[in-house]
C-alpha cells in the first residue's frame, strides 16, 4: 500500500472487532485517587498502546472497548480522540480505530529521536542516582530478565518502559520523559510485533553497560550504552513483517 505521498506503508488487513476485543488484553491498572473515568480510560489505553497490546490490524471500536473497559461509550469515545491527537491511533469513522501504518522512514525518525531525547535525558539524571537508586535500577533489570525468559513479551516490553522511564525521571527538572513517552507511544505496537518475530532482539547486556556507566559517573558510557540499546532493534525491527509494504 502507498500513502499520499507514494511512500510504501505498512497496512495489515484489517480485522474488525464490532465487539468484545479478543487479542487484546489490557494490564489491569488502578484507578487512581481524584482521577475521573475519562483520565482513566485514557491513561489505561495509552498504556496498552505504549507496551504493544494493540496489535497493528486491529480496528476496536468504541462499543468493543468500553465492553472490555466495563464502561460507558462516552469515555471511550473522548480517549480515543486524545489518542488520535498524539498519533497513537487513526480514528477510521465515528466509532472505529487502529494503530495508524508505519514506514521504515517513519520508524528511523523515531528512532533517532528516541537517541537524542534519552541519552539527554540520562545525561541530566546521572548526578541525582545514588547507590539507592541505582539499586532500584539493577532490580528493575533483573526482573526484565526474569519476564523475558518466561517469554512474557508484553511484560517484557512494559518493565523495559518502567527502566528507562525510572531513570530519566530521577532529574528533579525532568522535562524530557513526556516527549519520550509520545515516541514509545507510536513505536509500541511494531516492538511487540518485532519481539514475537525474532526472540533474539532484546540483549539486556546494554542495560548492564548503562548501569556500570552509571556506577562509575561516566557520562560518555553511559550516553554509549543507551544509544547502543535503542539501536540493537532497529536493524530486525525496520526488516520485520511489520514494517514491511502490504
Amino acid at each position: 500500500m502507498q500513502n499520499r505521498f507514494g511512500m510504501k506503508t505498512y497496512a495489515p488487513p484489517l480485522r474488525d472487532t464490532d465487539a468484545r476485543p479478543p487479542d487484546l488484553r489490557l494490564p489491569a491498572l488502578r484507578q487512581r485517587a481524584g482521577e475521573t473515568i475519562g483520565e482513566f480510560v485514557h491513561r489505561r489505553l495509552r498504556h496498552a498502546i505504549m507496551t504493544g497490546r494493540f496489535p497493528p490490524g486491529i480496528a476496536v471500536t468504541i462499543r468493543g472497548l468500553a465492553t472490555l473497559l466495563g464502561t460507558s461509550a462516552m469515555p471511550v469515545r473522548e480517549a480515543m480522540r486524545r489518542l488520535a491527537a498524539e498519533q497513537a491511533l487513526d480514528l477510521l469513522d465515528n466509532r472505529r480505530a487502529r494503530v495508524p501504518d508505519m514506514t521504515p522512514m517513519r520508524f528511523g525518525a523515531l528512532i533517532d529521536a528516541r537517541i537524542l531525547l534519552e541519552t539527554a535525558a540520562s545525561q541530566r539524571a546521572l548526578p541525582y542516582i545514588d547507590a539507592a537508586r541505582l539499586a532500584e535500577l539493577r532490580r528493575l533489570d533483573q526482573t526484565i530478565n526474569e519476564v523475558y525468559a518466561r517469554g512474557d513479551i508484553e511484560r517484557t516490553i512494559e518493565t523495559n518502559l518502567t527502566f528507562h522511564r525510572r531513570l530519566y525521571t530521577l532529574a528533579p527538572d525532568d522535562a524530557l520523559t513526556p516527549l519520550i513517552e509520545s515516541i514509545w507511544l507510536q513505536i509500541g505496537p511494531y516492538m511487540r510485533a518485532a519481539l514475537q518475530d525474532s526472540p533474539v532482539y532484546y540483549h539486556g547486556n546494554r542495560h548492564t553497560e548503562a548501569l556500570d556507566a552509571i556506577e562509575a559517573k561516566n557520562q560518555r558510557a553511559l550516553s554509549r550504552a543507551i544509544e547502543a540499546d535503542v539501536h540493537d532493534g532497529i536493524g530486525h525491527l525496520v526488516g520485520a513483517r511489520s514494517l514491511r509494504a502490504a
